[in-house]
């Protein structure tokens, strides 16, 4: 079974979920002058996460995140970590435009999304959108304050 056969499959798409729930990565904060940091809290649901970035010269270096966040809200921003750290400014705001998609029920280039197309079915629960879109509204928050940083 080829990768994007197993991505099709709810099985394998619910065990990513549950394996970056249960092992997140990028786990835990820096608390470092050189990393924006934002806090994002949730009015529906427990998560209460602050999630940094170091982002220099146009890339994103590193992504850490850490609070309190249900099982969506940590897969999706610990698979964000994945997929945006090493990759320019440019990069990651394609990978993030088309995870909202997505999430929007638009049409999305699952390619891109690698691991991330585990929350292809969020849009059926609309409770769970926030959930599964609290840490990427943070990275795109500090991409655009990095932007306006360095004009």
């Amino acid at each position: 079974m080829g990768m994007n056969e197993m991505l099709k499959d709810p099985m394998v798409l619910r065990e990513l979920v549950m394996d970056h729930y249960k092992y997140p990565h990028h786990h835990g904060l820096v608390r470092d002058g050189r990393y924006l940091s934002r806090h994002m809290a949730s009015d529906s649901c427990i998560d209460d996460i602050t999630v940094e970035a170091d982002i220099q010269n146009n890339m994103i270096r590193d992504i850490r995140f850490d609070g309190v966040a249900c099982t969506i809200s940590t897969a999706s921003t610990s698979m964000m970590t994945d997929l945006l750290i090493g990759k320019t400014v440019d990069e990651a705001k394609q990978i993030i435009d088309q995870y909202f998609n997505m999430i929007d029920a638009k049409d999305y280039d699952p390619e891109v999304l690698e691991e991330a197309v585990a929350m292809q079915n969020v849009y059926k629960q609309a409770n769970r959108i926030k959930c599964a879109t609290i840490g990427w509204k943070a990275i795109k928050e500090m991409i655009t304050e990095s932007e306006a940083v360095n004009e």
